[in-house]
Parts: structure tokens; sequence; C-alpha cells
């Protein structure tokens, strides 16, 4: 048995958070068509407000007891799954924002990070107490708001491409 602090979780979460942001602020001021730099901006205010809601919970973080096969398992995990899947890094995203030259392709790029967070935080739900959930809940909720405003903005661009 291993003992796991939700701490580390919401750490994580600040940290998905400042790179979403700065992601989205990166590409707000390189996007030039104004209804995807205004969307990328809006998801940027998002970001903001979502880390300060986990700020807040830092100080309320709970021990927990886990089953691991070794100390530590989960923690790497969780780890391991965000620097591979969910994190907008400032390397990855400078990297793809080299890439990136249209906002079609800004759009689905922010669109997996988005989904992978959802993933996230659905992992890490359990990791905190009940009351904690709801603000778990709530994160959620928003990135899946925005992850729909991404997927209705790609749709836009596809009809209109067409």
């Amino acid at each position: 048995m291993s003992v796991f602090e939700s701490r580390e979780i919401y750490q994580f979460a600040i940290r998905i958070e400042e790179n979403g942001e700065r992601f989205y602020r990166q590409a707000a001021q390189t996007i030039r068509d104004k209804n995807a730099s205004g969307l990328f901006a809006h998801l940027a205010d998002e970001e903001v407000k979502h880390r300060k809601i986990f700020e807040g919970m830092l100080p309320k973080t709970e021990t927990f007891s886990m089953d691991e096969r070794y100390p530590g398992e989960y923690l790497e995990y969780l780890k391991d799954y965000l620097d591979d899947k969910v994190v907008f890094n400032k390397r990855e995203a400078d990297q793809e924002l080299t890439i990136i030259k249209d906002a079609p392709s800004a759009i689905d790029f922010a669109i997996h990070r988005e989904m992978n967070a959802i993933l996230y935080f659905l992992e890490v739900k359990n990791l905190v107490s009940k009351d904690q959930q709801s603000f778990i809940d709530r994160i959620v909720d928003e990135e899946k708001k925005h992850f729909s405003l991404l997927s209705q903005m790609r749709k836009n661009f596809i009809e209109t491409a067409s």
C-alpha cells in the first residue's frame, strides 16, 4: 500500500491549464481568421479561470492510501500520461505552432488536447474527496464545452471549404 497526495493531481491540473492558456494565446495571435482567433482568446481566458480553481483547491489536499505494485506506480502513470497525451507543454506548443499555418490545423491540435485533458480529469476524479469531485466535474464540463466549441468551429471551416 502506498500513499498518494491529491496535491499532485492539482499541480498537474494547474500545469495543464497554464500550458493550455499559453497555446491558446499564441494561436490567437498567430491565426488570421478573426472568428478562430477570438475563440482561442476566449479559451485562453477560460484556462485562467480553471487554473485559479485548482490553485484554490491546493490548500484542501488530502492523502490517500492506494494499492500499487510498487511505491509511486500510479503517480508515475499520471506523469507519463500527462507528458505524452495531455500537456500543452511549451516546447510541444512551440513546435506545433511552427507547423500550424491556419485555423483548421490549430483547431485540430486543440481538440485533441482538450479530449486528452477530459480523460485525465476523469481518471483522477476518484483520487480526490467527494467534496472536491464536484470541482473536477465542473472542470470536465468546461473542457467538454471547449471541445464542443472547437468542434463546431472545425465543422464550420469544413463546410465553408466545400
